[in-house]
């Protein structure tokens, strides 16, 4: 198989910290265990599990397997080994994490999730794997070369990475990028104990300021646009494009649907839906329409612009007890084991993007046909 410059690379890369986040939440008081490091390999069943516990260590690991695996493949590596090296490297990252719990007061390290994990990885290479000799890995390099440029790796992992960022809760519907209360939070600690701490303890939290109806309807189309503009520096100006815009009002609304079901129940899927939410949706979807055809540089710029002004709004958003309560839930309850993963993919793809559009600005890259 022929090499290529594949978005599983940055995927794969970006899943692993993010496991490697989760399995180390939450990085506290750090001590040497009373027992060698690998005594946990020899431990009996454990006394206490659940079903959850084990389909979660299994399922976690699946997307990782099938991103190394598929990595591999594009790059030309033989089936069989694109598999048993995907699996050993979802299993060296287990094994260590585990081992590094030790010294985590706070988690427990288990042989039975390292052998579910690497079994996950096992699994998740095994159904790339199987795509690759249905011939799918070959369609969808054919419909890549179709809808996007050739250097568009970086951009299409953003892309697939946007749904997921919305799953953790944000105070403005499609409002990612909401650190600096956080941000506030840590300056406060650091300074503690210091000769500025008075200082530190004076500052007023950001996002006291309200956001009135017209700022929370240009920030949700904003948050819209984000995606839109990306997407149109990774892809020819042609009316494949608004397919583009279509597919990101669909997976916006979809996922930010599941992110209020999974805070709030069923019964208030739709309670993110405001007095201005609708109309910012509309008016975002009408604005990347128009922009359809504009250059990929251009775009690029454009993109730039609005999502930086669209992490001073966000930011400047009030943290509401509907949005603190959400927090607190994925924080210290039922989400506590993906609380890694979407909590930093929310926080920061939109720096990310913004570093990566300019990236694209200032790139003296000839202009794609």
């Amino acid at each position: 198989m022929a090499r290529h410059r594949s978005s599983l690379v940055p995927l794969a890369s970006a899943y692993a910290a993010l496991v490697a986040y989760a399995s180390l939440y939450p990085f506290t008081d750090w001590q040497v265990p009373g027992v060698s490091p690998w005594a946990f390999i020899t431990l009996p069943w454990p006394r206490w599990w659940t079903t959850f516990d084990l389909v979660s260590n299994l399922l976690g690991y699946m997307p990782l397997g099938g991103l190394l695996c598929g990595a591999l493949l594009r790059s030309g590596a033989h089936r069989v080994a694109a598999v048993l090296l995907a699996t050993a490297l979802g299993a060296l990252l287990s094994g260590t994490l585990e081992v590094l719990q030790n010294y985590l007061p706070s988690r427990v390290p288990s042989n039975v999730d390292w052998g579910l994990n690497t079994l996950g990885t096992l699994a998740g290479a095994l159904f790339v794997l199987l795509l690759a000799a249905l011939g799918w890995m070959g369609r969808w390099q054919t419909l890549r070369d179709r809808w996007f440029i050739p250097q568009s790796a970086g951009g299409l992992a953003l892309l697939l990475l946007w749904p997921a960022a919305l799953l953790f809760p944000t105070p403005v519907p499609l409002g990612l990028g909401h650190v600096a209360l956080r941000l506030h939070e840590l300056l406060q600690q650091w300074l503690i104990d210091t000769p500025l701490e008075a200082w530190a303890l004076q500052l007023e939290p950001p996002g006291f300021e309200v956001l009135t109806p017209g700022y929370e309807l240009i920030t949700v189309a904003m948050g819209l646009m984000a995606p839109c503009l990306l997407a149109f520096t990774v892809s020819p100006p042609t009316w494949r494009r608004g397919l583009l815009v279509l597919g990101a009002v669909v997976l916006g609304l979809a996922a930010t649907t599941l992110s209020t079901t999974l805070n709030f129940g069923p019964s208030h899927a739709t309670a993110w839906v405001t007095q201005s939410a609708p109309l910012g949706w509309v008016v975002g979807a009408g604005a990347a329409l128009v922009l359809v055809f504009v250059p990929p540089r251009l775009g690029a710029a454009i993109g730039a612009l609005l999502i930086a002004a669209m992490m001073v709004l966000v930011n400047a958003a009030p943290a509401d007890p509907y949005f603190a309560s959400s927090l607190q839930g994925w924080e210290q309850g039922r989400f506590i084991r993906f609380h890694g993963l979407a909590q930093w993919v929310g926080w920061l793809w939109p720096y990310v993007a913004l570093a990566y559009l300019l990236a694209r600005v200032l790139s003296r890259s000839p202009r794609p046909q």
